[in-house]
This record gives structure tokens, C-alpha cells and sequence, in this order.
């Protein structure tokens, strides 16, 4: 499959496809999770070793854009909010360290990979490729899932030994074919994600990565890899989020012609004529999306509004700088887990809050603006939308190791300037 003979050329494009074409090999080990989580500070030790000459390629190493240095700034303010809550709460030095190494394999990676995607000489198209061949292999392992639960096979096959000495949760180095849903009792796959909605919400970014490749086929299985993945693993949002981050992109990046004011303008004037029905079917849309698993929104909702609360009465400015179990009424899950922004009101407080607001609306700004004449900016734009609306239902901090491929490639549309999109990538430098 594909017209283009399209293969790696520098070391760090060899070794984010290889890293990307083996997500499968990975999981299988149980390694998916450490790879992840320090392949982004191995890119940076690249792009620092040819900036110190110890590297003799002849190619450069960028500079870095601005809203990349808004990341890392914005990453640095949640590990001093960090210390500072644990200091506040007495949390001892044991407790506070653990709390960094998490920040380092979570927060850290929303600014490193950017970095490393803004510093090396990586081509859009080798991440778009690679992640359309993880597309393929999904879509051929789907059915062997799906004959795994119908079959009745053990739905863990085993726990890596590896989570003992990370020490993360066991739901990071497992094996699993598929799970059930707490509250239904159906199956549900999450793939070689931890949970099932993390599976689809890294489809999707996998989807708006394919709109880069040249060949149209690999977006096509992509999409049927969203799709597949979507169904099985029982993903509201991502039925929402995708085709709606599609339709933002679409007329984010055609703000700069008439016709798209006048499509808004025409759209505004029915909204506002059929005002009173639009929100009956909102509320009629928004009523069968609760309910098509109400206990889990119900938790959701309860987590939700704990959070709030706690983070409002108790530590407003710094959190409270770990996450702390509920009672039997959110089914004893983590306070501000299931939502990034409630998550990071109540273990980060107001300053965490502003940490990665401050960032991603500077992304979201600067690629706008450049997606006006850029396909690459088009995409990270996508990427940055559907990072926003799966941070609703998710925690992003914690899929960070997943979703890495797109954040290298915001570095990629970050360090972008304007040029004709059709154009070579290299030839426009």
C-alpha cells in the first residue's frame, strides 16, 4: 500500500518509525508504558548532543518556536505547584519525590515531545505514515479480539513483572484481549491502551495524522481503524469528538475566505431562528448520551463536582498535590480522575489549571492562524482541538506515553512558517 516510497532518512526518523510501526511489540513485552514515557527525553538527548557538536551530521538543530517555550514553561509551573501542595500538606520527601518522577512521566512529556518535535529534522509525512501502518495492524488484530471474549479465552493473559519497579498501576504493563464495563457487564476492548477510552481517543489523533499522508488509502484505513476501535471499546466522546474536531478544522483553517464568513453568518442567523428547538434536540442529544451509560456519568458528574469543591475550600492556589480516593458513592475511584481540568483544579489548584490553559491556547492561536495557508498546521490545529475535547473525559497527563506521535508533531507545526503546502517539506527550509 502507498504510491510513495516513503522511508526514514535522519536517526530520529528511524527511530520514531520503528518506535511507532512496534506499538503492538511493545504492549506484547509489556514495555509500551516505559517506552513512552523516555523515548521523549531520548529525542531531546539527540537534538542536545548535535547542538553540542558531539554529532557530526551536517544537519541542524531548530530553534525553538515561542509556544514551545510556553510548554515547557507551563510544564515547569506544574512541578513547582507540585512541590509546593506537598509541602503545604505535609506529604514527607518520600511522597514528594514519587510525585516528580509521575510529573516526569506525565506533565513533562506535553512539553519534551513538542520540544523534540520543534528541535530535530523529522518530516511530518514519516509520523502520518507510520501511524497509518499501527492503523493497519489494529485493524487486523480486531477480529482476534473479538473471538478472544466470544470464545471465552482468559481476558488477562499476564501482568509484566516490569510494573513492580515503575510503580505504576498493573493496568500499564498487562496483556489484556478484552475487559467488561463496571456498571453493564459488556465487553468492552481497549486495545494496548490502560482503558478503553484512551484506545479511541488515540485513534482519532490517528485519524487527523493520516490527513498528512500523500496517499488517501491510509487515511481511509484509518479511519476504519477509528471506527473499529470506537465501537468496541464502547467510546461515547470519540463518536462525538472527531467529527467535531474535523468541522472546527475545517473552518478554522478557511477564516481567511469570504465564503466562510458567510457560511458562519447564514449559519448564526438559522441558530438564532430556530434557537428554542436547537436546544430541545441538545438537551434530547445531551440526555441520550447520559444515558447510554447513566452510572458512569453519574460518577463522572459526582467526581466532577467533589473536585470542584474540595479544590475551592481546601487549596485554591497549589491543589492538593496528590489525587485522593472517593468514597462508595464515586465507587471509591480518584477524585478529579475521568476529567483533565477538575483533575487539575484539585491536585494542582488555580496555578496548574492556568499551566496548561495558557499553553494550549497559545497552540491553538498560532496554528490557527498559520493553518490559514499551512497543511501541516492544519493538522497539528486538529490535534490540538481533539486533545481539548478528550481532556473532558480523560485525564491527558496519564495517556501522555500514548499519544506521544502527535506531540511531536505540534513541535513539527509550531516550528512551521508559512509556505505552499504543496510544496516538498524540505525544499520549502
Amino acid at each position: 500500500m502507498g504510491s510513495q516510497n516513503l522511508q526514514p532518512e535522519t536517526l530520529e526518523e528511524r527511530l520514531i518509525y520503528v518506535t511507532i510501526v512496534a506499538t503492538w511489540g511493545f504492549w506484547l513485552a509489556g514495555m509500551l508504558y516505559i517506552v513512552g514515557a523516555a523515548f521523549g527525553y531520548v529525542l531531546v538527548a539527540i537534538a542536545f548532543g548535535r547542538w553540542l557538536g558531539l554529532d557530526e551530521d551536517v544537519r541542524e538543530v531548530h530553534a525553538v518556536p515561542a509556544t514551545v517555550w510556553a510548554w515547557l514553561a507551563g510544564m515547569l509551573a506544574m512541578a513547582g505547584a507540585l512541590v509546593i501542595a506537598h509541602l503545604d500538606f505535609e506529604l514527607g520527601i518520600g511522597q514528594t519525590i514519587k510525585s516528580f518522577v509521575g510529573w516526569m512521566k506525565g506533565w513533562a512529556l506535553l512539553a519534551i515531545y513538542p520540544l523534540a518535535g520543534a528541535l530535530l529534522r523529522v518530516r511530518p509525512q514519516i509520523i502520518a505514515r507510520a501511524t497509518g501502518i499501527l492503523a493497519v495492524q489494529t485493524v487486523v488484530l480486531a477480529p482476534l479480539f473479538l473471538a478472544a471474549e466470544l470464545v471465552g479465552l482468559p481476558a488477562v493473559v499476564y501482568v509484566s513483572p516490569v510494573h513492580n519497579l515503575v510503580g505504576a498501576g498493573s493496568e500499564f504493563f498487562d496483556v489484556t484481549l478484552f475487559g467488561h464495563d463496571d456498571t453493564t457487564g459488556r465487553a468492552r476492548w481497549r486495545f494496548f491502551a490502560p482503558w478503553s477510552t484512551a484506545s479511541a481517543f488515540i485513534a482519532s489523533l490517528g485519524v487527523i495524522l493520516a490527513y498528512q499522508d500523500r496517499d488517501r488509502r491510509w487515511w481511509l484505513v484509518s479511519i476504519a481503524s477509528v471506527v473499529l476501535v470506537s465501537l468496541m471499546s464502547g467510546s461515547r466522546l470519540s463518536i462525538i469528538a472527531l467529527p467535531a474536531t474535523l468541522a472546527f478544522v475545517l473552518i478554522i483553517a478557511n477564516l481567511s475566505r469570504p465564503i466562510t464568513w458567510i457560511f458562519l453568518a447564514v449559519g448564526a442567523t438559522l441558530t438564532l431562528c430556530m434557537l428554542d428547538s436547537m436546544l430541545n434536540v441538545y438537551q434530547d442529544a445531551t440526555d441520550a448520551f447520559a444515558a447510554a451509560r447513566a452510572a458512569s456519568s453519574r460518577v463522572r458528574s459526582a467526581l466532577g463536582n467533589i473536585a470542584v469543591h474540595r479544590w475551592w475550600a481546601e487549596a485554591p492556589i497549589f491543589g492538593h498535590g496528590i489525587l485522593e480516593r472517593g468514597g462508595q458513592a464515586v465507587e471509591r475511584m480518584l477524585i478529579g480522575s475521568h476529567h483533565t481540568w477538575w483533575g487539575l483544579l484539585y491536585v494542582k489548584g488555580a496555578v496548574g489549571f492556568a499551566a496548561l490553559t495558557v499553553p494550549i491556547a497559545w497552540s491553538a492561536v498560532d496554528l490557527a492562524i498559520k493553518a490559514q495557508r499551512d497543511r501541516v498546521a492544519r493538522t497539528g490545529l486538529g490535534i490540538v482541538l481533539a486533545i481539548v475535547l478528550f481532556s473532558l473525559a480523560d485525564n491527558i497527563e496519564v495517556v501522555a506515553y500514548l499519544i506521544w506521535p502527535s506531540l511531536v508533531f505540534i513541535g513539527i507545526a509550531h516550528r512551521h512558517r508559512f509556505f505552499n503546502p504543496y510544496t516538498s517539506y524540505f525544499a520549502a527550509r
